[in-house]
């Protein structure tokens, strides 16, 4: 899916795997897609929800372009297509590039009609200006940061003058393959790759379960397992862990969907950047 690119190679070889992985892991009952691309280790229920946070804030971000229907639209990191086939219902002529060929044969699987390309977001198969819509959601922030300007760079390069990019990545947070920025530091890497900002704002707040995946981190057993809100605790096959699973997930089942409703009023008096994802809107 997210193209990774670090040193030494080893590392970027494993990254590559992770995402086959994932896409080699797919689950027919997930008619979305969601698994591979959002939290593997969650409850399909979970990842639907995640799914609808995102499309709320895409939405939002794709009316701040004014990008009108039938424009050239490219998804940086399509995995399994389903801002593609989004895309595709919105009358926009859209096309997915991805590094990992499997998340692509995924993508097909459940239907996804618009052209499908292999490539990495640092090394874009696409010539100079021939999008006018370029999205990223939560692919950079899968690159390591020293190649970070590089991948936004080729984002830009394809992007038509006076076309958009919209950038949706984390600004906290921390685990494997994951190479977060603040608001300040994503915005100011666009700015010098020729990006200005139209408008950004944070997304997924979800205060109380946050809190609650804090306290069972803490109380956890330190195993060096990622510290992924999907990924606490581990699927196992010993009877207690599958136990503390089925607690661990009963209780968001619970924090989840409150905190999704308190972050309707949480958005309108905390600070963007106390969001753990920022949505950003810029235009070259």
């Amino acid at each position: 899916m997210k193209s990774v690119d670090t040193q030494p190679n080893s590392y970027n070889h494993s990254a590559n795997d992770y995402w086959a992985d994932l896409a080699g892991n797919f689950d027919s009952a997930d008619n979305g897609g969601f698994g591979p691309v959002l939290h593997p280790n969650a409850p399909l229920w979970f990842n639907r929800l995640i799914d609808m946070l995102q499309f709320r804030a895409f939405r939002r971000a794709l009316a701040m372009t004014n990008i009108p229907q039938g424009a050239a639209v490219l998804d940086v990191g399509c995995g399994t297509g389903r801002w593609l086939r989004r895309y595709e219902e919105f009358g926009f002529r859209a096309i997915g590039v991805d590094a990992t060929v499997s998340m692509l044969r995924v993508a097909r699987a459940l239907k996804t009609t618009a052209p499908l390309v292999t490539g990495e977001a640092r090394r874009l198969p696409f010539p100079d200006a021939r999008f006018d819509l370029v999205s990223d959601i939560t692919v950079v922030q899968h690159i390591t940061a020293s190649m970070q300007p590089q991948a936004v760079g080729e984002m830009m390069r394809v992007i038509r003058p006076g076309g958009c990019l919209i950038l949706m990545e984390l600004i906290r947070g921390e685990g494997p393959l994951l190479f977060p920025k603040t608001p300040r530091e994503w915005i100011t890497l666009a700015a010098s790759c020729g990006a200005r900002l139209v408008g950004w704002f944070g997304q997924e707040y979800r205060l109380l379960d946050r809190l609650f995946v804090h306290i069972a981190l803490t109380l956890r057993p330190k195993s060096g397992s990622s510290r992924q809100a999907g990924a606490v605790p581990q699927k196992g096959a010993s009877e207690s862990s599958t136990l503390t699973r089925r607690i661990y997930w009963g209780i968001r089942r619970v924090t989840f969907p409150v905190s999704i409703w308190a972050d309707l009023i949480v958005e309108r008096i905390c600070a963007e950047d106390f969001a753990t994802h920022g949505v950003f809107v810029f235009r070259k």
